[in-house]
Protein backbone atom coordinates (compact mmCIF):
# COMPACT_ATOMS: atom_id res chain seq x y z
CA UNK A 1 0.00 0.00 0.00
CA UNK A 2 2.99 2.26 -0.28
CA UNK A 3 3.01 2.10 -4.06
CA UNK A 4 0.18 4.62 -5.58
CA UNK A 5 -0.89 3.73 -9.21
CA UNK A 6 0.75 0.13 -8.75
CA UNK A 7 -1.52 -2.97 -7.67
CA UNK A 8 -1.03 -3.97 -3.70
CA UNK A 9 0.16 -7.38 -3.06
CA UNK A 10 -0.56 -7.75 1.08
CA UNK A 11 0.27 -10.42 3.38
CA UNK A 12 -0.95 -10.41 6.97
CA UNK A 13 0.18 -12.99 9.77
CA UNK A 14 -1.15 -13.76 12.55
CA UNK A 15 -3.18 -10.63 12.90
CA UNK A 16 -5.09 -10.83 16.34
CA UNK A 17 -7.36 -7.86 17.86
CA UNK A 18 -8.91 -7.62 20.81
CA UNK A 19 -11.10 -4.95 22.23
CA UNK A 20 -11.17 -5.31 25.97
CA UNK A 21 -12.48 -9.88 26.96
CA UNK A 22 -13.91 -9.28 23.46
CA UNK A 23 -11.86 -11.32 21.01
CA UNK A 24 -12.55 -9.72 17.10
CA UNK A 25 -9.69 -11.15 15.50
CA UNK A 26 -8.02 -14.63 16.43
CA UNK A 27 -4.48 -15.24 14.37
CA UNK A 28 -5.65 -14.29 11.30
CA UNK A 29 -3.24 -15.65 8.27
CA UNK A 30 -4.08 -14.48 4.85
CA UNK A 31 -2.30 -13.69 1.63
CA UNK A 32 -4.29 -11.57 -0.58
CA UNK A 33 -2.47 -11.02 -4.23
CA UNK A 34 -1.55 -8.17 -6.78
CA UNK A 35 -4.72 -7.27 -8.44
CA UNK A 36 -6.93 -9.94 -6.79
CA UNK A 37 -10.80 -8.99 -6.21
CA UNK A 38 -10.93 -10.37 -2.26
CA UNK A 39 -13.67 -10.89 -0.42
CA UNK A 40 -14.26 -11.15 3.25
CA UNK A 41 -17.81 -12.69 3.99
CA UNK A 42 -19.42 -13.27 7.41
CA UNK A 43 -22.46 -12.75 9.66
CA UNK A 44 -22.23 -9.64 12.30
CA UNK A 45 -19.19 -9.67 14.10
CA UNK A 46 -17.03 -12.55 12.46
CA UNK A 47 -14.50 -10.00 12.53
CA UNK A 48 -14.50 -8.99 8.81
CA UNK A 49 -15.12 -4.97 9.33
CA UNK A 50 -12.30 -5.25 12.02
CA UNK A 51 -9.68 -6.83 9.71
CA UNK A 52 -10.69 -3.97 7.24
CA UNK A 53 -10.19 -1.61 9.52
CA UNK A 54 -6.71 -2.54 10.14
CA UNK A 55 -5.82 -3.09 6.58
CA UNK A 56 -7.22 0.43 6.21
CA UNK A 57 -4.95 1.83 9.24
CA UNK A 58 -8.01 2.92 11.29
CA UNK A 59 -7.34 0.14 13.61
CA UNK A 60 -4.41 -1.34 15.22
CA UNK A 61 -3.94 -5.21 15.83
CA UNK A 62 -3.16 -6.37 19.25
CA UNK A 63 -0.02 -8.89 17.52
CA UNK A 64 0.73 -10.07 14.20
CA UNK A 65 1.87 -8.36 11.28
CA UNK A 66 0.55 -7.05 8.41
CA UNK A 67 3.00 -6.31 4.96
CA UNK A 68 2.49 -4.37 1.84
CA UNK A 69 5.19 -5.10 -0.91
CA UNK A 70 6.90 -6.90 1.41
CA UNK A 71 7.16 -3.86 3.74
CA UNK A 72 6.13 -3.57 7.03
CA UNK A 73 2.72 -1.09 7.57
CA UNK A 74 1.48 -2.79 10.63
CA UNK A 75 2.29 0.42 12.76
CA UNK A 76 2.12 2.77 9.66
CA UNK A 77 -1.32 5.24 10.08
CA UNK A 78 -3.93 6.02 7.71
CA UNK A 79 -2.62 8.56 5.84
CA UNK A 80 0.78 6.90 4.85
CA UNK A 81 -0.83 4.19 3.08
CA UNK A 82 -1.84 4.05 -0.29
CA UNK A 83 -5.42 2.78 0.46
CA UNK A 84 -8.55 4.11 -0.87
CA UNK A 85 -11.81 3.80 1.51
CA UNK A 86 -15.38 2.96 0.09
CA UNK A 87 -17.84 3.32 3.50
CA UNK A 88 -20.84 1.73 3.75
CA UNK A 89 -22.84 5.31 4.13
CA UNK A 90 -20.33 6.69 1.46
CA UNK A 91 -19.84 9.82 3.37
CA UNK A 92 -19.38 12.46 0.93
CA UNK A 93 -19.20 15.79 1.81
CA UNK A 94 -22.62 17.85 1.69
CA UNK A 95 -21.32 20.80 0.81
CA UNK A 96 -18.97 20.06 -2.07
CA UNK A 97 -20.26 19.25 -5.14
CA UNK A 98 -19.21 15.98 -7.43
CA UNK A 99 -16.13 16.97 -8.98
CA UNK A 100 -15.25 18.85 -5.55
CA UNK A 101 -15.63 15.71 -3.52
CA UNK A 102 -13.42 13.51 -6.09
CA UNK A 103 -10.94 16.03 -6.31
CA UNK A 104 -10.51 16.26 -2.54
CA UNK A 105 -8.29 13.43 -1.91
CA UNK A 106 -6.01 15.31 -4.63
CA UNK A 107 -5.84 18.33 -2.74
CA UNK A 108 -4.85 16.96 0.66
CA UNK A 109 -1.89 15.58 -1.19
CA UNK A 110 -1.06 18.86 -2.75
CA UNK A 111 -1.31 18.25 -6.70
CA UNK A 112 -1.08 20.77 -9.36
CA UNK A 113 -4.41 21.88 -10.11
CA UNK A 114 -4.35 21.22 -13.75
CA UNK A 115 -3.38 17.54 -12.63
CA UNK A 116 -6.58 17.84 -10.20
CA UNK A 117 -8.73 18.67 -13.14
CA UNK A 118 -7.44 15.53 -15.53
CA UNK A 119 -7.63 13.13 -12.88
CA UNK A 120 -11.07 14.54 -11.79
CA UNK A 121 -12.22 14.60 -15.57
CA UNK A 122 -10.50 11.07 -15.87
CA UNK A 123 -12.51 9.29 -13.09
CA UNK A 124 -16.00 11.06 -14.13
CA UNK A 125 -16.01 9.74 -17.34
CA UNK A 126 -14.49 6.21 -15.79
CA UNK A 127 -17.65 5.88 -13.68
CA UNK A 128 -20.12 7.50 -15.38
CA UNK A 129 -21.15 10.98 -14.22
CA UNK A 130 -20.14 12.93 -16.76
CA UNK A 131 -23.14 15.84 -16.75
CA UNK A 132 -23.21 15.84 -13.02
CA UNK A 133 -20.46 17.79 -11.97
CA UNK A 134 -21.98 20.59 -10.26
CA UNK A 135 -24.42 18.93 -8.45
CA UNK A 136 -23.89 18.07 -5.10
CA UNK A 137 -24.55 14.89 -3.03
CA UNK A 138 -28.02 15.21 -2.31
CA UNK A 139 -29.23 16.23 -5.79
CA UNK A 140 -27.88 12.06 -6.75
CA UNK A 141 -29.61 8.91 -6.37
CA UNK A 142 -27.90 6.37 -4.13
CA UNK A 143 -26.21 4.57 -7.24
CA UNK A 144 -24.57 7.73 -8.33
CA UNK A 145 -23.23 8.94 -4.52
CA UNK A 146 -21.61 5.32 -4.59
CA UNK A 147 -20.09 6.01 -7.57
CA UNK A 148 -18.97 9.63 -6.57
CA UNK A 149 -17.64 7.54 -3.46
CA UNK A 150 -15.82 5.03 -5.52
CA UNK A 151 -14.29 7.87 -7.81
CA UNK A 152 -13.03 10.04 -4.95
CA UNK A 153 -11.36 6.70 -3.62
CA UNK A 154 -9.63 5.50 -6.69
CA UNK A 155 -8.46 9.48 -8.23
CA UNK A 156 -5.29 9.46 -6.07
CA UNK A 157 -4.20 5.52 -7.40
CA UNK A 158 -4.41 4.22 -3.92
CA UNK A 159 -2.44 0.35 -4.42
CA UNK A 160 -5.61 -1.07 -2.67
CA UNK A 161 -9.16 -0.35 -2.51
CA UNK A 162 -10.89 -1.32 0.74
CA UNK A 163 -14.85 -1.51 0.44
CA UNK A 164 -17.02 -1.93 3.73
CA UNK A 165 -20.64 -3.14 2.45
CA UNK A 166 -20.88 -0.13 0.06
CA UNK A 167 -24.01 -2.01 -1.68
CA UNK A 168 -25.97 -2.39 1.46
CA UNK A 169 -28.41 0.90 1.02
CA UNK A 170 -29.32 -0.10 -2.28
CA UNK A 171 -32.07 -1.57 -4.13
CA UNK A 172 -32.02 -5.08 -4.67
CA UNK A 173 -32.20 -4.21 -8.70
CA UNK A 174 -29.39 -1.29 -8.46
CA UNK A 175 -27.32 -3.65 -5.94
CA UNK A 176 -27.32 -6.21 -8.81
CA UNK A 177 -26.34 -3.51 -11.53
CA UNK A 178 -23.70 -2.29 -9.34
CA UNK A 179 -21.92 -5.64 -8.96
CA UNK A 180 -21.63 -5.91 -12.63
CA UNK A 181 -20.15 -2.23 -12.60
CA UNK A 182 -18.08 -2.51 -9.73
CA UNK A 183 -16.32 -5.67 -10.72
CA UNK A 184 -16.25 -3.91 -14.38
CA UNK A 185 -14.30 -1.60 -12.73
CA UNK A 186 -12.13 -3.44 -10.33
CA UNK A 187 -10.50 -5.33 -14.08
CA UNK A 188 -10.50 -1.81 -15.76
CA UNK A 189 -8.15 -0.05 -13.32
CA UNK A 190 -6.54 -3.35 -11.94
CA UNK A 191 -5.87 -2.98 -8.65
CA UNK A 192 -6.52 -4.59 -5.28
CA UNK A 193 -9.83 -4.86 -4.04
CA UNK A 194 -10.91 -5.97 -0.51
CA UNK A 195 -14.78 -5.87 0.16
CA UNK A 196 -16.56 -6.98 2.91
CA UNK A 197 -20.25 -7.72 2.70
CA UNK A 198 -22.66 -10.32 4.61
CA UNK A 199 -24.29 -10.98 1.65
CA UNK A 200 -22.96 -14.50 -0.29
CA UNK A 201 -24.60 -13.77 -3.58
CA UNK A 202 -22.68 -10.60 -4.42
CA UNK A 203 -19.92 -12.25 -2.81
CA UNK A 204 -19.97 -15.17 -5.72
CA UNK A 205 -21.06 -12.48 -8.27
CA UNK A 206 -18.05 -10.50 -7.72
CA UNK A 207 -15.00 -12.30 -6.75
CA UNK A 208 -11.66 -14.02 -7.45
CA UNK A 209 -11.34 -15.46 -3.77
CA UNK A 210 -13.83 -15.46 -0.92
CA UNK A 211 -12.71 -15.56 2.71
CA UNK A 212 -15.21 -17.21 4.90
CA UNK A 213 -15.15 -15.58 8.56
CA UNK A 214 -16.72 -16.72 11.62
CA UNK A 215 -15.40 -15.74 15.32
CA UNK A 216 -12.52 -13.82 14.15
CA UNK A 217 -11.37 -16.80 12.04
CA UNK A 218 -11.33 -17.90 8.72
CA UNK A 219 -13.22 -20.85 8.10
CA UNK A 220 -12.97 -21.72 4.24
CA UNK A 221 -10.48 -19.20 1.43
CA UNK A 222 -11.22 -20.43 -2.38
CA UNK A 223 -12.72 -19.42 -5.32
CA UNK A 224 -16.60 -18.76 -5.43
CA UNK A 225 -17.18 -21.80 -7.16
CA UNK A 226 -15.22 -23.70 -5.19
CA UNK A 227 -16.79 -22.44 -1.73
CA UNK A 228 -20.00 -22.86 -2.78
CA UNK A 229 -19.65 -26.47 -4.52
CA UNK A 230 -16.99 -27.84 -1.64
CA UNK A 231 -17.79 -25.89 1.68
CA UNK A 232 -15.54 -27.13 3.86
CA UNK A 233 -17.99 -27.82 6.58
CA UNK A 234 -21.09 -27.62 7.55
CA UNK A 235 -20.92 -23.94 8.82
CA UNK A 236 -19.91 -22.71 5.41
CA UNK A 237 -21.94 -24.62 3.45
CA UNK A 238 -25.21 -23.46 5.46
CA UNK A 239 -23.92 -19.78 4.84
CA UNK A 240 -23.33 -20.00 1.71
CA UNK A 241 -26.83 -20.29 0.42
CA UNK A 242 -29.37 -23.15 1.23
CA UNK A 243 -28.19 -26.43 1.53
CA UNK A 244 -29.92 -29.75 2.58
CA UNK A 245 -27.68 -31.72 4.92
CA UNK A 246 -28.21 -35.60 5.29
CA UNK A 247 -26.55 -37.89 7.88
CA UNK A 248 -24.23 -40.55 7.39
CA UNK A 249 -22.10 -43.44 8.22
CA UNK A 250 -18.62 -44.11 6.80
CA UNK A 251 -18.34 -46.96 5.27
CA UNK A 252 -14.75 -46.97 3.69
CA UNK A 253 -12.23 -44.55 3.41
CA UNK A 254 -10.23 -44.98 0.16
CA UNK A 255 -8.25 -42.36 -1.29
CA UNK A 256 -10.09 -39.44 -2.41
CA UNK A 257 -13.45 -41.05 -2.37
CA UNK A 258 -15.87 -41.96 0.56
CA UNK A 259 -18.61 -44.75 0.79
CA UNK A 260 -21.13 -43.80 3.17
CA UNK A 261 -24.60 -45.57 4.25
CA UNK A 262 -27.75 -42.86 4.30
CA UNK A 263 -31.41 -43.24 5.66
CA UNK A 264 -32.40 -41.55 2.67
CA UNK A 265 -30.35 -41.77 -0.38
CA UNK A 266 -28.82 -45.47 0.57
CA UNK A 267 -25.19 -46.58 0.18
CA UNK A 268 -23.53 -43.58 -1.88
CA UNK A 269 -20.20 -42.98 -3.02
CA UNK A 270 -18.77 -39.57 -3.50
CA UNK A 271 -15.38 -37.43 -3.63
CA UNK A 272 -13.75 -36.75 -0.59
CA UNK A 273 -13.07 -33.39 0.11
CA UNK A 274 -9.54 -31.88 0.03
CA UNK A 275 -9.69 -30.28 3.31
CA UNK A 276 -11.86 -33.17 4.95
CA UNK A 277 -11.31 -34.28 8.31
CA UNK A 278 -12.65 -37.40 9.80
CA UNK A 279 -14.08 -36.87 13.13
CA UNK A 280 -14.98 -40.74 13.87
CA UNK A 281 -17.42 -42.74 11.98
CA UNK A 282 -20.33 -40.10 11.61
CA UNK A 283 -20.52 -37.57 8.54
CA UNK A 284 -22.30 -35.21 6.75
CA UNK A 285 -23.16 -35.39 3.08
CA UNK A 286 -25.16 -31.69 1.98
CA UNK A 287 -26.36 -31.41 -1.53
CA UNK A 288 -27.88 -27.60 -3.27
CA UNK A 289 -31.34 -27.53 -3.72
CA UNK A 290 -30.97 -26.84 -7.54
CA UNK A 291 -28.78 -30.37 -7.71
CA UNK A 292 -31.91 -32.30 -7.31
CA UNK A 293 -33.72 -32.67 -10.78
CA UNK A 294 -37.22 -33.64 -10.87
CA UNK A 295 -38.11 -36.69 -12.66
CA UNK A 296 -41.22 -36.21 -15.08
CA UNK A 297 -43.47 -39.03 -15.96
CA UNK A 298 -41.61 -42.22 -17.21
CA UNK A 299 -38.06 -40.84 -17.24
CA UNK A 300 -35.23 -42.54 -14.79
CA UNK A 301 -32.54 -41.81 -13.45
CA UNK A 302 -29.53 -44.05 -12.29
CA UNK A 303 -29.28 -42.47 -8.81
CA UNK A 304 -32.81 -41.08 -8.13
CA UNK A 305 -35.00 -40.41 -4.61
CA UNK A 306 -38.53 -40.93 -4.23
CA UNK A 307 -40.88 -38.73 -1.95
CA UNK A 308 -43.89 -36.97 -1.63
CA UNK A 309 -44.26 -32.48 -2.02
CA UNK A 310 -45.12 -30.87 1.21
CA UNK A 311 -44.59 -27.16 0.34
CA UNK A 312 -44.67 -25.34 -3.16
CA UNK A 313 -43.51 -21.83 -3.27
CA UNK A 314 -43.89 -19.64 -6.43
CA UNK A 315 -40.58 -17.52 -7.39
CA UNK A 316 -41.37 -16.52 -11.17
CA UNK A 317 -39.10 -18.11 -13.13
CA UNK A 318 -38.25 -21.09 -10.19
CA UNK A 319 -40.64 -22.76 -7.75
CA UNK A 320 -38.94 -24.62 -4.22
CA UNK A 321 -40.58 -27.50 -3.50
CA UNK A 322 -39.78 -29.23 -0.17
CA UNK A 323 -40.13 -32.78 -0.72
CA UNK A 324 -40.36 -35.44 2.04
CA UNK A 325 -38.17 -38.17 1.58
CA UNK A 326 -38.73 -41.69 3.56
CA UNK A 327 -36.02 -42.02 6.37
CA UNK A 328 -34.92 -38.88 6.43
CA UNK A 329 -35.00 -36.77 9.59
CA UNK A 330 -36.04 -33.78 7.27
CA UNK A 331 -37.73 -32.80 4.16
CA UNK A 332 -35.06 -31.81 1.16
CA UNK A 333 -35.12 -28.31 -0.32
CA UNK A 334 -35.57 -28.64 -4.08
CA UNK A 335 -35.09 -25.62 -6.66
CA UNK A 336 -36.65 -26.15 -10.02
CA UNK A 337 -37.49 -23.71 -12.79
CA UNK A 338 -40.70 -23.57 -14.06
CA UNK A 339 -40.20 -24.46 -17.64
CA UNK A 340 -42.11 -27.95 -17.58
CA UNK A 341 -44.41 -26.97 -14.93
CA UNK A 342 -42.72 -27.27 -11.83
CA UNK A 343 -44.84 -24.44 -10.53
CA UNK A 344 -47.94 -26.79 -11.23
CA UNK A 345 -47.03 -29.86 -9.33
CA UNK A 346 -49.50 -30.19 -6.26
CA UNK A 347 -48.88 -30.32 -2.15
CA UNK A 348 -49.12 -34.06 -1.58
CA UNK A 349 -48.01 -35.12 -5.19
CA UNK A 350 -45.59 -37.79 -5.26
CA UNK A 351 -42.59 -37.11 -6.43
CA UNK A 352 -39.10 -38.54 -7.58
CA UNK A 353 -36.09 -36.83 -8.06
CA UNK A 354 -32.72 -37.23 -9.65
CA UNK A 355 -29.32 -36.74 -8.22
CA UNK A 356 -25.42 -36.98 -9.68
CA UNK A 357 -23.23 -38.18 -6.92
CA UNK A 358 -20.60 -35.93 -7.30
CA UNK A 359 -22.92 -32.95 -5.91
CA UNK A 360 -22.59 -34.79 -2.74
CA UNK A 361 -20.23 -33.12 0.08
CA UNK A 362 -18.96 -35.02 2.46
CA UNK A 363 -18.70 -33.24 5.67
CA UNK A 364 -16.88 -34.45 8.92
CA UNK A 365 -20.14 -34.50 11.36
Amino acid sequence: MQQPGRAAEIKANGIGKSFGSFRALDNLTLDIGRGEFLTLLGPSGSGKTTFLMILAGFVQPSEGQLFSDGIDITDRPAEQRAAGMVFQGYALFPHMSVEQNIAFPLKVRKKSASEIKRRVAEMVERVGLKGHEKKLPAQLSGGQQQRVALARALVFEPGVLLLDEPLSALDKKLREQMQVELRRLQQAVGITFVLVTHDQYEALAMSDRIAVMFGGKIAQIASPKEIYQRPVNRQVADFLGGMNFVKAEIVEENGASLVLDTLGFGRVRTDKPKAFVRNGGAATLGIRPERLRVLWDNATAKFEVAGKVVERHYFGEITHLIVEIPGLEKPLSVTETNDFGADDIPVGAPIRLAYDPEALVAMAD
